[in-house]
């Protein structure tokens, strides 16, 4: 895969006068009233703030003014979204997960007017951050990947206060994300030419997370029991935390097409680079549908490549603690990279990470990891966070009022251009094909 060398192209912004009133425009965003609320906020602010409601589950979260209802092809997308731009003056595009098709053309066309694109998710730091940055995150993030431009943005930085403020609620996320999909999926009709960027039926969906979650009451006292094990005999283990398969970080921001690559590809360097007395500990996302059996996925690859008996499988337990015992950890991009970096544990990253940066990560190849593999620097770790803390992370939740109250108010502080400007430097992330380097035959494992 090549990198598209426009990708880094910084475009012209467009200047907001002190007092200028901004026109926002929403798409779609985390399933929570948050877009509703940052635009009562931001037009409280005299700004104006508008919405395309691509689906029943993005009306039922807006129903307020400025909605827009697109009901036609994708085919006609790309037309309706450039003359709703330019008929209404918008100079702020507003969205969550930048890599799905609609929002994908939307951000074309705003990048070619010079438009502010912002878009937010989950936040790198947990449990009561939100991310908000300009233009994508991972691949796309403009954080910077230098490391003195790290160091340098941290020195203008305040220190950050990490302690927890705000509690979430899982099962309001749960019960806004099931009505959101399900009526959406019921009521089609209404939008007739919708596709969603979801991979499988919201209901298998649900009926696997929720079965998941049952089971893993059951089976997280045997990962923890095996954990105290390894630790108390003092063995050598690496952990291998699995991602959700239908997650753009996965699809968007590495070199795979699935997730049984990566596992084909770590535990066939685990096999033959790794130390012959340790272990692998392969850790399934707790939130994970069970579309795939990744027990005998990974099994089966452990088999394949003679260490069946140094690979265990966990599903649930506590990750602090697996993290804390650890050698090392692999992951393709996930956030459980932040964690061990925090354990100052050796992390290695095989896809596109905001926090994939030379002194950080293990930056070498993953045959080298195993033995070569040092702990990330604490002062360039410490500037890593003051500035995202800074510069790309509010405080906040997205489903529980005080907290959800937080976030609209820091949200709108920081998209009110009026009151001052925001990070502008463009990434210098690795591609993602350079991000493949030293992975063994991805090709030939993709059908393992």
């Amino acid at each position: 895969m090549r990198a598209d060398p426009a990708r880094n192209v910084e475009p012209a912004r467009q200047a907001v006068r002190p007092g200028a009133r901004q026109v926002f425009l929403f798409l779609q965003g985390p399933v929570t009233p948050y877009f509703a609320r940052v635009a009562d906020a931001l037009e409280a602010r005299g700004h104006r703030c508008l919405r395309v409601n691509l689906c029943f589950g993005d009306w039922l979260f807006w129903r307020r003014s400025g909605g827009v209802n697109f009901r036609g092809t994708r085919e006609t997308w790309p037309a309706f979204i450039a003359d709703l731009i330019d008929r209404e003056g918008v100079t702020d595009l507003m969205l969550l997960g930048e890599q799905r098709y609609y929002h994908k053309v939307a951000i074309a066309a705003a990048k070619a007017r010079g438009l502010n694109v912002t878009v937010t998710d989950f936040g790198y730091l947990r449990p009561d951050w939100i991310t908000l940055e300009r233009d994508g995150m991972s691949g796309d993030s403009c954080f910077p990947k230098d490391p003195e431009a790290v160091m340098a943005l941290a020195a203008q930085a305040p220190e950050p206060d990490l302690v927890p403020r705000y509690r979430d609620s899982f099962l309001t996320q749960a019960s806004w994300d099931m009505a959101y999909h399900l009526m959406s999926n019921w009521l089609w009709w209404l939008y007739p030419g919708y596709k969603s960027h979801q991979v499988h039926h919201p209901a298998l969906v649900y009926l696997g997370t929720g079965l998941h979650i049952l089971r893993a009451k059951r089976t997280g006292p045997r990962g923890d029991a095996l954990v105290r094990r390894l630790r108390e005999a003092g063995t050598t283990y690496y952990v291998l935390p699995l991602q959700m398969e239908n997650d753009f970080q996965l699809r968007a921001y590495s070199p795979f097409f699935d997730l049984k690559t990566p596992i084909h590809a770590v535990i066939r360097s685990f096999s033959e680079h790794a130390p012959a007395e340790s272990r692998l500990l392969v850790k399934i996302h707790p939130l994970d549908p069970g579309i795939r059996n990744w027990s005998r996925i990974v099994r089966r690859s452990a088999v394949k490549w003679g260490v069946a008996d140094r690979v265990d499988f966990v599903d649930g337990g506590d990750l602090g603690a697996m993290l804390e015992g650890c050698r090392g950890v692999v992951t393709v991009n996930s956030t459980v990279g932040l964690w061990s970096m925090r354990a100052n544990k050796p992390t290695m990253t095989l896809g596109a990470a905001i926090y994939d940066i030379q002194g950080l990560t293990y930056q070498g190849a993953l045959e080298t990891f195993w033995t070569q593999a040092e702990p990330p620097r604490r002062d360039l770790w410490d500037a890593f966070i003051k500035a995202i803390v800074a510069n790309i992370q509010i405080r906040g939740v997205y489903y529980k009022g005080e907290g959800l109250a937080a976030a609209v108010e820091a949200t709108a502080s920081r998209l009110d251009l009026t009151q001052g400007a925001w990070l502008e430097v463009r990434s210098r992330a690795r591609t993602i094909s350079e991000a493949g380097d030293g992975l063994p035959g991805i090709e030939a494992l993709q059908n393992a």
